[in-house]
């Protein structure tokens, strides 16, 4: 049977293995979506079809969901997805200027690729990586303490067929090759890199630090109302040591120098 879009017999067979995943087929569009992506660079009225065709629901769901999410592209995308984000933080620390050198050396707007199709640029929101501001990402990998003078480097490198690794994660590949791994389709890199860097466990080693814990959940809670002391005078111990416990807390964190808020609440305790 003759395909009429780029995707092949193999492909479709992808896209059926991806359905069959999930308990209900049409959970697994989205990483349909990005095997389409994969393969055709985009997301094409085509695709859309055969995925529609796969899921047993319309052209106009698929479309519906392909429009919503920003990571899906309507027209090509270069073998280079770079995002600059300019949210609140990034934008502070450098990220506007940043964008707009970019805007300027690769001679292309927001959203526009560059003649040589190597580099797509755009504009991102919040990143989730304001410790290490301002935050570019390249085919979605992060590149964190950005400069306008090293993210012009770091385009350039790109363009010339460099070899560039992300800050805290792998080499970077192209976007037709990180749209296959968002499919689901392991490419082997999945341990290449930290996990984490260090400005993102600063709160970590200061918790550790100083005995801070997460509050109690509910249940936890619970289980503590349930546990009936066996006399009178383990009442009186436990809400002795809750008072003591009350009291360190306020001494510490009223001595924190992390902000001034915090000094505050201690002296209104």
């Amino acid at each position: 049977m003759t395909r009429q879009s780029g995707l092949t017999e193999e492909n479709h067979a992808e896209l059926r293995e991806i359905a069959a995943r999930y308990p209900e087929p049409r959970s697994g569009l989205l990483p349909m979506l990005h095997l389409v992506q994969s393969v055709e660079g985009r997301i094409t009225p085509e695709g859309i079809e055969a995925c529609a065709d796969v899921l047993g629901i319309s052209a106009a769901e698929v479309s519906g969901v392909a429009t919503f999410y920003t990571m899906y592209k309507r027209k090509p995308v270069g073998d280079y997805h770079v995002g600059v984000c300019t949210n609140t933080l990034c934008a502070v620390m450098g990220g506007d200027e940043i964008f707009d050198r970019l805007k300027s050396h690769l001679d292309v707007g927001n959203d526009e690729t560059t003649a040589d199709g190597k580099v797509t640029l755009e504009h991102l929101e919040c990143n989730a990586a304001c410790d290490y501001a301002p935050v570019m990402m390249v085919n979605w990998e992060f590149m964190d303490n950005m400069t306008p003078e090293s993210a012009v480097q770091l385009v350039d490198d790109l363009r010339a067929g460099q070899e560039v690794r992300s800050t805290r994660g792998p080499r970077i590949c192209t976007w037709r090759e990180a749209s296959r791994v968002l499919a689901g389709f392991p490419d082997g890199q999945v341990h290449e890199g930290p996990a984490a860097g260090p400005a993102s466990l600063v709160g970590l080693g200061i918790a550790e630090e100083r005995g801070w814990s997460a509050p109690a959940t509910d249940q936890a809670r619970s289980d503590q109302a349930d546990a009936v002391p066996e006399d009178r005078s383990e009442v009186a111990q436990a809400t002795a040591d809750a008072a003591s416990l009350e009291s360190k807390a306020a001494t510490v964190e009223k001595q924190s120098p992390t902000t001034e808020t915090a000094a505050e609440k201690g002296d209104a305790r």
